[in-house]
C-alpha cells in the first residue's frame, strides 16, 4: 500500500472534519460563491503571510472576509488593514464557523501547518493558495495533489517568481534548444536557514500574545523558547521548516524543473554535517540524478549548494572575465537577519562574478546563466558571452510576452492575481498542486537525504518509497492532537 494513500486517510481522520464532527453535503463541495467577487480567508497573517494578504487583497475583486493567526499582534495589524474581516486564532474553528461565507483559503503558516490547514480547506471544497514549500513531508505532498485532483479544485503554490518575465523567458529559451539538451544544472543560495548549535535547554514564559499550543499545531509538544521558534527562525528547525533548500531552493529550482519538464529524481545524495536531530545543517551540497526528458540528456545531474560561501567553485560556474576561483568567496557568508533571509531580493550581478543566487544550465551547445532574480539569462559558449538578443526577441514575439518590467511591487502580485482570476473562472493557475507537489517532493527528498550524509538514497516514484528502509521513516510524521 502506498504511503501517501495511508497519509490521506490519516488526514481525513485528523482534519477538523473529524475533530469537529462536521458533515459536508457532496452537493456543496467544490462550489464558489458569486462569480463576480472572491471572499478569502487567510491562515497566517504575519511575516510572509502579511505579504500574501496584501497581494491577494490588491485584486479589485477580492473581499478579505476572515483572518486567522496564533499571534494576536499579527492579527491586530491585519485587522487594522481589513476592519470588516472576522478574526480567529484557530483555523479549524474559522473554517467550521464561516465555511459558507468564504470562497477560497490562503495558507501562509510555518511549513509544518501547510498540509493540515490546506487539507481541511480542500476537504470542504475550497480552492487553496498555499505558500511554498507545499508541505513538510513527502506523504503530505502526494495527499494534497490527490485531494485537489479528486475534488477538481483550483490550487496554486506560492512561488510568485514563477510568473515573472525572466523565468518564463528562460523556460522558453531552454525548450527552444538554445543550448541543446541539458545534462547538468547547478543552483545555489548563500542564505543560511540552518542551525549547527546545541538544542536549547529549559523554557521561557510564553508571551501573552502567542497561543503556543496552536503554533505547534500537529507537531510534538515542547517548551517555548524565546527567539528559537517564533517568529521566523522555525525554518532552521527540522520539526517545523525545510532549511534553505525548502525556502530558496523551491524558487531557484522552479524554472529549471519546469523548463526541463522533470519529474522526481531517482537518486539523491547530500554532503553535510552529521544530523543533530534539531536543526538543519548550515551548509549543504545536494546532488540529484533525474531520468531524462525531451530537453535533457539520458540522465540529468542537478547539484544544489546552500549556506555561507555557497556555491563551491566548479568549472561549470566559471564566468567570462573571472580572474580566479575566489570570485564566489564574498557571497554573503556572514549571518543575515531573519528579514534579509526572507527577502527574495538579491545583489546585482557584477562582471566576472556569479549572481548571489541563481542557476546554471549546462548543455550540448553551451551554458545558460539564470540569475535570481529580475535579470535576463545569459548564454556562455567557449568561455565567452554570446549575444542572444535575436533569440529573445523571437521568443517574446512568438509568445506575446511584451517587455520585462523591473518592478517587484507590481510584478509580485501577478501570481496571486492569477489564482484569484482562476477562482473566478477567468484564468488558469501556472503552479497548481499537480505541479507543485512534484517540485516539493523533489525538494523534500533532498532534505531527507541530509539525515544520511554522504550516502546515496534511491527513490522509487511508483511506490513512493526509498530502497533504504531507514529513510522511509522520514516520509511522514504522526500528527499530535491539539
Amino acid at each position: 500500500m502506498c504511503a501517501y494513500n495511508k497519509e490521506r486517510r490519516d488526514f481525513v481522520k485528523k482534519s477538523s472534519l473529524g475533530l469537529l464532527g462536521m458533515a459536508i453535503a457532496p452537493s456543496l463541495l467544490g462550489q464558489i460563491g458569486p462569480k463576480n467577487r472572491l471572499r478569502t480567508a487567510h491562515i497566517g497573517v504575519g511575516g510572509m503571510g502579511n505579504e500574501d494578504l496584501k497581494a491577494i487583497a490588491s485584486h479589485s475583486l477580492v473581499d478579505v472576509t476572515a483572518l486567522c493567526d496564533v499571534d494576536s499582534n499579527n492579527l491586530a495589524a491585519a485587522k487594522k488593514m481589513h476592519p470588516k474581516a472576522k478574526v480567529f486564532s484557530d483555523y479549524r474553528v474559522m473554517l467550521k464557523e464561516i465555511s459558507d461565507e468564504i470562497d477560497a483559503v490562503i495558507v501562509s503558516t510555518p511549513d509544518h501547518t501547510h498540509a493540515p490547514a490546506s487539507m481541511m480547506a480542500m476537504e470542504m471544497g475550497k480552492p487553496v493558495y498555499c505558500q511554498k514549500p507545499l508541505t513538510h513531508h513527502v506523504s503530505e505532498a502526494r495527499a494534497m495533489k490527490k485531494m485537489a485532483e479528486d475534488k477538481n479544485l483550483i490550487t496554486q503554490m506560492g512561488i510568485q517568481v514563477h510568473s515573472f518575465y525572466d523565468y518564463k523567458l528562460a523556460t522558453l529559451l531552454i525548450q527552444s534548444g538554445i543550448i541543446g539538451k541539458v545534462h547538468t544544472v547547478r543552483a545555489w543560495s548563500p542564505k543560511n536557514w540552518g542551525y549547527d548549535g546545541p538544542k536549547p535547554q529549559g523554557s521561557d514564559a510564553v508571551p501573552d500574545t502567542l497561543d503556543w499550543n496552536l503554533w505547534l499545531g500537529t507537531a510534538k509538544e515542547r517548551p517555548y523558547k524565546k527567539d528559537i521558534y517564533h517568529p521566523g527562525n522555525w525554518r532552521k528547525l527540522m520539526d517545523f521548516g525545510c532549511g534553505t533548500l525548502g525556502d530558496m531552493g523551491v524558487h531557484i529550482f522552479d524554472t529549471p524543473y519546469n523548463a526541463l519538464k522533470l519529474d522526481v529524481p531517482r537518486t539523491i545524495r547530500t554532503e553535510c554535517r552529521e544530523p543533530n536531530g534539531f536543526g538543519f545543517p548550515e551548509n549543504n551540497k545536494v546532488t540529484y540524478e533525474f531520468p531524462g526528458t525531451e530537453h535533457t540528456a539520458e540522465t540529468l545531474t542537478w547539484v544544489w549548494y546552500d549556506g555561507p560561501g555557497a556555491p563551491k567553485m566548479h568549472e561549470d560556474l566559471k564566468l567570462p572575465g573571472a580572474v580566479d576561483t575566489s570570485m564566489v568567496k564574498d557571497n554573503q557568508g556572514n549571518e543575515k537577519s531573519v528579514k534579509d533571509k526572507m527577502s527574495l531580493e538579491t545583489k546585482e550581478t557584477k562582471e566576472g562574478k556569479l549572481p548571489e543566487q541563481g542557476a546554471m544550465f549546462i548543455g550540448e551547445k553551451g551554458r545558460l546563466l539564470l540569475p535570481h532574480f529580475m535579470e535576463l539569462p545569459k548564454k556562455i559558449v567557449d568561455g565567452k558571452y554570446v549575444d542572444i538578443s535575436a533569440e529573445i526577441a523571437e521568443v517574446e514575439k512568438a509568445n506575446n510576452m511584451g517587455k520585462p518590467i523591473r518592478n517587484y511591487s507590481t510584478e509580485g502580485a501577478k501570481h496571486y492575481h492569477q489564482f484569484v482570476d482562476a477562482c473566478l473562472g477567468k484564468a488558469d493557475c501556472s503552479a497548481p498542486f499537480s505541479y507543485a507537489s512534484r517540485l516539493t517532493e523533489t525538494i523534500l527528498l533532498g532534505v531527507i537525504a541530509g539525515r544520511f550524509p554522504n550516502k546515496t538514497l534511491h527513490w522509487d516514484n511508483n511506490t513512493a518509497q526509498f530502497k533504504e528502509e531507514k529513510a522511509n521513516e522520514y516520509l511522514e510524521s504522526p500528527y499530535r492532537d491539539f
